[in-house]
């Protein structure tokens, strides 16, 4: 069993990546919050999936919206 199995299509990792870079740059913002790490976290971990290509929540339920394996 493969740590990083591929189960994202093409178009849902672009969306991902474009949807972080949005997220990210809140870690920069003046007076740093709860709130600004929160987003800037989820922004990190969207960025992780869409260049890894892999979702952990995915795997957990199953989903697989990868054509090819």
């Amino acid at each position: 069993m493969k740590l990083f199995l591929t189960n994202q299509n093409k178009a849902e990792r672009i969306t991902r990546f474009i949807i972080s870079l949005f997220l990210l740059p809140s870690f920069f913002i003046p007076g740093p919050s709860w709130y600004s790490t929160l987003v800037g976290s989820v922004g990190a971990i969207l960025l992780f999936n869409a260049l890894v290509g892999t979702c952990f929540i995915y795997r957990l339920f199953g989903a697989n919206t990868c054509k090819v394996d």
